[in-house]
């Protein structure tokens, strides 16, 4: 009797220790590492991603042309914010958002002096479905300013969007922008009045994980 009891004791404890185990192993949540349903990305996390290998991010005077700003380095940074259980919504908020290595072919234009994202914090939303949008503060929009050298001399040119969409993919564990409109508000007509961004992130990564590759569920 006195072995049985113990018999019993023994897998008791141990079923709560898997019991105990398992959540972390096997998370439930939109955003994990590690693989679908693997580790849960911790609200407070630090996701990270550059542009994927052989990318570039663009800015195009039109959704479909060639004519524009093309720029072989961008990254950003974003802290998560709520990551409730799948299927569902995350959220994260954006603190950097940065470009470099930029060129323009457009007639005129000398050079790229610099690209700088204004206005942040952005939110930024994932869906279980992969759907990501990235959103301002209330009572503001995401605005980028770029900086030109053109034979007339330095401009600004202003670009404003209420939002802009993206898609998120597990296959290389990417976010893809493709051809999202944002209005000029201000420059010279050397500024094309509507830029077209796209660009291919990939891997993200969670920083406070180890840069361990996010998976959406």
């Amino acid at each position: 009797m006195r072995t049985r009891s113990l018999l019993a004791l023994v897998g008791s404890t141990a079923a709560l220790m898997v019991a105990a185990v398992s959540p972390a192993s096997a998370a439930d949540t939109v955003l994990t590492t590690g693989g679908l349903a693997g580790d849960a990305v911790a609200v407070g996390d630090v996701l990270n991603a550059t542009l994927a290998s052989g990318t570039a991010a663009t800015f195009r005077s039109s959704a479909t042309g060639t004519s524009g700003i093309s720029c072989s380095q961008s990254a950003f940074n974003a802290t998560v914010a709520d990551n409730p259980a799948a299927p569902g919504t995350a959220t994260e908020s954006v603190t950097a958002h940065t470009f470099g290595g930029c060129t323009s072919n457009v007639f005129g234009v000398t050079g790229v002096n610099g690209i700088t994202v204004n206005n942040l914090p952005y939110t930024t939303t994932v869906t279980s479905d992969g759907v990501v949008t990235v959103s301002p503060q209330a009572g503001s929009v995401i605005q980028t300013t770029v900086v030109l050298r053109t034979l007339l001399g330095t401009i600004n040119c202003v670009y404003q969007a209420p939002s802009i969409s993206g898609t998120a993919s597990n296959a290389d564990n990417s976010i893809n922008f493709t051809a999202q409109p944002f209005t000029r508000t201000s420059g010279s007509s050397l500024c094309f009045s509507t830029g077209y961004f796209t660009a291919k992130y990939s891997p993200v990564t969670d920083g406070s994980q180890g840069d361990a590759t996010v998976f959406v569920n």
